[in-house]
């Protein structure tokens, strides 16, 4: 496969663009066929074991434990679009000669932190058993060059290739998960399905020979601007996290199997709609991180644009269409059908609230990103004091994602307006 990016930095954008569009279709296949592993997983596992809701949260509680590799994966992709496309090989190759190192550290010190706070974070958030948690820290380690690859892919905009890697992964997952949970119809099979897929992340050796050559001037990245992004980027994740998956964690905690179920359910389908149209903020990442001119400040409002009707569009077909879609999980009840509608709501909500995060991360406008992280820690505290019940929880998130929302959007506005369209904003 030849290089998704032509020479030229017009025809590069262009190219990023394209390559975009194509990796956010495909993206759309590759959300089905996770839907696909859902479904076989919900049948498989059964109605009234628990055993289907306590994968979802083992999951959740996954993406929970790998935030410091999130966390580096998002800083190291926006200095690797910014160092590529404006053509500064030196500090190019000097990121990814560091990268490879410095994600190795981080898992290291993450592994540790995850080590000592497993256990109690299990038994905090009602994980049963010791099976769950440890399958939990396995995916965490291997988690390592899985976040190497999608920095790689997504900085250097190889989208097609993102795209490729991310099939193959998915198609790995449901042939797994289907075999395995029809021999063990327990959660730990679900879980380790995840596990499995990572091993698709290999087939990037297949171009290796398009890396970044190597140069004899390779300068250091690793300055006092890369870690106060760092500290950025920590926010955002942070923030991210919270606002869609801080509820299923609540929910575990509090909920009796049934309504965990029921809920468990719903929340998957709510939060199909950013994870549907999220490829879309892949692209807008990329290419805010590499540019700010005039033109390519049109081409991220379409961007931006085009997933806020994506979103909106699927929370109205969830809407409708919620009888069919939950009759294929295998959970069409009374409960779960209750709370599309709120939980809808709330994800458009934080779907539109992740877009103005990674456009002002992007942008490396602090004071936003910052703010977007400490209102996403309060809502996630606001839905753990207030959120013991199903009829409580879904009372307040969508009240709590818009009033954060409504914030975000209005210093994001003002920021917009004030910045100077030529020039990214500084860390200060």
């Amino acid at each position: 496969m030849k290089n998704d990016l032509p020479q030229s930095n017009d025809l590069q954008m262009s190219g990023l663009l394209q390559s975009g569009i194509v990796f956010s279709a495909i993206s759309l296949l590759i959300t089905l066929v996770h839907y696909v592993f859902q479904i076989i997983v919900s049948r498989q596992l059964g109605g009234e074991t628990g055993e289907y809701g306590l994968a979802l949260t083992t999951i959740t509680f996954i993406g929970f434990l790998g935030l410091p590799l999130a966390i580096a994966t998002q800083a190291v992709t926006h200095y690797i679009a910014r160092f590529h496309f404006s053509g500064d090989d030196a500090r190019l190759h000097g990121l990814l000669a560091g990268c490879r190192k410095f994600l190795f550290h981080v898992t290291i010190a993450g592994s540790v932190i995850a080590i000592i706070l497993v256990k109690p974070l299990g038994d905090f958030f009602h994980i049963p058993r010791t099976s769950l948690t440890l399958i939990a820290l396995g995916c965490v380690l291997g988690g390592l060059w899985g976040s190497y690859v999608t920095a790689l892919c997504q900085g250097l905009a190889w989208f097609k290739r993102l795209a490729f890697i991310g099939l193959l992964a998915a198609l790995a997952r449901v042939l797994f998960g289907w075999l395995t949970t029809r021999i063990w119809p327990t959660a730990e099979w679900a879980v380790l399905a995840s596990a499995v897929m990572l091993l698709a992340n290999l087939i990037l050796l297949f171009w290796k020979n398009d890396f970044p050559r190597r140069t004899d001037t390779a300068i250091s990245p690793w300055d006092r601007e890369f870690v106060q992004f760092l500290v950025v980027s920590a926010a955002c994740i942070v923030g991210s996290n919270c606002f869609s998956q801080g509820d299923l964690l609540v929910a575990n905690k509090f909920f009796a199997k049934g309504d965990l179920d029921a809920y468990s359910s719903a929340g998957l389908l709510a939060r199909a709609l950013p994870t549907a149209v999220g490829p879309l903020l892949a692209v807008l990442f990329t290419h805010r991180s590499s540019r700010h001119h005039g033109d390519a400040l049109r081409e991220q409002l379409k961007l931006l644009g085009l997933y806020a009707c994506g979103l909106l569009s699927g929370a109205i077909g969830l809407f409708v269409l919620k009888t069919f879609v939950l009759q294929l999980l295998h959970r069409n009840t009374p409960e779960a059908a209750g709370m599309i509608g709120q939980l809808s709501i709330t994800m458009v909500f934080v779907g539109l609230l992740q877009a103005l995060a990674m456009w002002s991360l992007a942008s490396r406008w602090i004071k936003l990103s910052m703010l977007y992280g400490g209102l996403g820690i309060a809502y996630w505290i606001t839905l753990l004091c207030l959120g013991k019940s199903p009829a409580d929880l879904l009372c307040v998130m969508p009240a709590a994602a818009g009033v954060a929302f409504g914030a975000v959007f209005l210093i994001w506005l003002i920021a917009l307006l004030t910045h100077k369209i030529g020039e990214p904003a500084k860390l200060v």
